[in-house]
């Protein structure tokens, strides 16, 4: 119960800077387009060094096997809902945009600074795991579903700041390398940036967004409940009762930091591909601006939910 509130307060703390981006831009000191040098600080400068500096931390057994606890959990999360997908594809009639938005959660923006504030920085290690399975999906299932293309890109998925942080991170975590003070502090600087920077583009991003018009929509109530409710109660059971099997001396928080980013809002991704792609970017924005929106109150519970198998 008192991480479930501390991870209610800390949500609407991230809820109020994001209120803050949106105010600049109604106010006009800001544009929205401004959001995009933010964003490119953060997915470029702030996110790489989050991860790096989450690597910074002595090399054990239990950490070694508890990422590994952590990838292979994380891969099952993306089968069952790949899979539940394309089970309620045809019932539900999804379009390309909504099958992404239910499969991928905004796990960078949101997991890291989350983690960070309520577990304590030295679980962000743990959030690698889940970003290094979805990073790899985005760029191929992801890619394939809004593109209606067999496209895979490899240089993408290999290039990706994040995906070299981690492989660096890792590198470093292995061969027990630790950055100097001077540089390990400017990293530290940078990754304590995330939080407030990542929500300031997102409320940026809806700053021109008729927010009247949004909740008028039908369609996205659906998705978010299948983002938002849905597959994470199916996460908070498995894991719940996976977690309380002792697999793992900090199994629990292991687990949980996948859950909650099986629990997190649509990907900001899912937007951006289908701009690239050409598809209705304005749609896939209106179901992320929902679902960031009732997170709020969804994830809290579904922490509530899991920490009831404890």
């Amino acid at each position: 119960m008192e991480l479930s509130i501390l991870l209610a307060e800390q949500i609407l703390s991230m809820f109020l800077t994001m209120i803050v981006g949106y105010i600049i831009v109604k106010i006009g000191l800001f544009k929205e387009t401004d959001s995009k040098i933010i964003s490119n600080m953060v997915v470029y400068i702030c996110s790489p060094c989050v991860i790096i500096d989450a690597f910074q931390i002595e090399l054990t057994d239990d950490k070694l096997q508890g990422l590994l606890i952590a990838v292979v959990a994380a891969i099952c999360v993306h089968i069952v809902m790949i899979g539940g997908t394309k089970l309620m594809e045809k019932p539900l009639h999804f379009n390309r945009i909504e099958k992404a938005s239910v499969i991928y959660s905004n796990s960078g923006y949101l997991l890291i600074p989350l983690v960070g504030n309520v577990l304590g920085k030295e679980w962000v290690f743990y959030t690698t795991a889940y970003n290094l399975v979805q990073t790899v999906l985005l760029w191929t299932h992801a890619v394939g579903i809004i593109s209606k293309k067999d496209e895979k890109n490899y240089k993408e998925i290999f290039l990706n700041p994040n995906m070299i942080a981690m492989f660096l991170g890792m590198l470093m975590f292995i061969s027990r390398i630790r950055l100097p003070q001077v540089i390990g502090t400017c990293v530290s600087s940078f990754g304590d940036m995330i939080s407030s920077a990542s929500m300031l583009v997102i409320g940026m991003v809806i700053g021109n967004v008729d927010l009247k018009w949004v909740f008028r929509q039908k369609r996205p109530y659906l998705i978010c409940f299948i983002r938002l409710i849905f597959y994470p109660v199916i996460g908070a059971v498995a894991f719940g009762v996976l977690g309380s099997m002792e697999i793992h001396p900090d199994a629990e928080y292991i687990l949980m930091i996948v859950f909650l980013a099986t629990a997190a809002p649509v990907a900001a991704m899912v937007t951006q591909l289908a701009q690239i792609y050409d598809q209705d970017a304005k749609y896939a924005s209106v179901i992320n601006v929902m679902s960031v929106i009732f997170c709020i109150i969804t994830m809290p519970c579904m922490v509530m939910l899991y920490e009831s198998f404890f």
